[in-house]
């Protein structure tokens, strides 16, 4: 086996890639840029934690979040806690998040008190625990967790994403009213049929 040295700082190298973005009237970015003063802001540290705001399902997600009217909000496999924080900005409540890792409860946590708002994070299996009722649900999630996971939502409208624009989710009961594209990517928001 043959190893090389590593260059020093290659913990905090990512950090040269993550750069806000604007996203309608939000501006999500990292603690160490400053924000447009005409957005509102969502300061987002990952971590060890998914999601930057800067992906394209993010930004979409987001985007279809923020034509919806208030209410309240379940956000599965929240991540860094963007779009449940971005939920809370917009007047959601109560927002509940979930995921599967402890690290993104964490993260979500952390990024949550950061930026003023209060929000639940809680660490659970979207497939498989009891799934609280709520008006909506986001879901940033690999098309066949959206799959799986919509026939188990008590919710009036979802919005999903984390897959490319070729594929969209059929799932009986629920039917597309607004698509968004990006780079190759897609977000949905569906309502029951």
């Amino acid at each position: 086996m043959v190893s090389e040295a590593v260059a020093d700082g290659w913990e905090d190298n990512w950090r040269t890639f993550h750069h806000g973005v604007v996203v309608g009237r939000f501006w999500v970015g990292p603690p160490w840029e400053d924000a447009p003063e005409e957005v509102q802001t969502i300061v987002i540290d990952p971590g060890r934690a998914f999601g930057t705001g800067a992906h394209p399902t993010t930004r979409l997600t987001l985007e279809l979040l923020q034509e919806l009217e208030a209410g309240s909000l379940l956000d599965v496999g929240c991540g860094s806690g963007v779009l449940a924080i971005a939920a809370v900005k917009l007047g959601f409540g109560p927002v509940v998040g979930i995921d599967v890792d402890d690290a993104a409860i964490e993260a979500t946590l952390a990024n949550a008190t950061v930026n003023g708002v209060e929000l639940t994070a809680l660490r659970a299996d979207a497939l498989a625990a009891e799934l609280p009722p709520t008006r909506f649900v986001i879901a940033n999630v690999a098309l066949d967790v959206v799959e799986r996971l919509l026939p188990r939502l008590v919710a009036e409208r979802a919005v999903t994403s984390g897959y490319p624009d070729r594929d969209e989710p059929r799932v009986e009961g629920w039917r597309r009213t607004s698509r968004r594209e990006c780079d190759g990517w897609a977000a949905d928001l569906l309502e029951r049929a």
